[in-house]
């Protein structure tokens, strides 16, 4: 992280709090020097607060509350972002169903920032466009080219 993304997260942070999320652990500066920043939980977070709808890229979680599985999915699609995402869950049929609904390059399932060689990366929307890694990856170096021959019948 460098100065600039550090103040971006501190801003963010200072948005959570001003539109009423609930901090609840976190929130400061980590360290006397660098660029350091605490891991920062907030709660009650509402669909319309700045650090529900943006790319933090930092050290914070935010907690919505929801009663269902469609709710979820609508809610967290409802973002001009698409880059990543991760479902925590015990039930099996919940993470496809989730996943599957999901509008996200990556969705990890139980775990988070697991990446392979193999397996494309990239985001949907605002997030990007092509692929990193994978087979999808090598298409920015490729350039594909259509050769037609007539070949000659023997009696004609």
């Amino acid at each position: 992280v460098d100065e600039e993304q550090f103040k971006k997260i501190l801003g963010y942070i200072s948005s959570g709090k001003r539109e009423g999320a609930k901090l609840m652990c976190g929130g400061g500066v980590a360290a006397d020097r660098g660029y350091f920043i605490q891991p920062t939980i907030f709660g009650d977070v509402q669909d319309g607060m700045t650090i529900a709808r943006e790319e933090i890229f930092g050290p914070v979680m935010q907690i919505l509350k929801f009663k269902t599985l469609e709710e979820v999915v609508e809610r967290a699609n409802d973002t001009k972002y698409g880059l990543a995402a991760a479902v925590f869950t015990k039930d099996i049929d919940k993470a496809h169903y989730i996943s599957s609904g999901l509008r996200a390059g990556t969705v990890w399932i139980n775990c988070y920032d697991v990446f392979g060689a193999q397996a494309p990366f990239g985001g949907y929307k605002y997030s990007g466009n092509g692929r990193e890694l994978g087979e999808y990856g090598l298409d920015n170096y490729t350039e594909v080219k259509t050769v037609t021959i007539k070949v000659p019948q023997k009696n004609s």
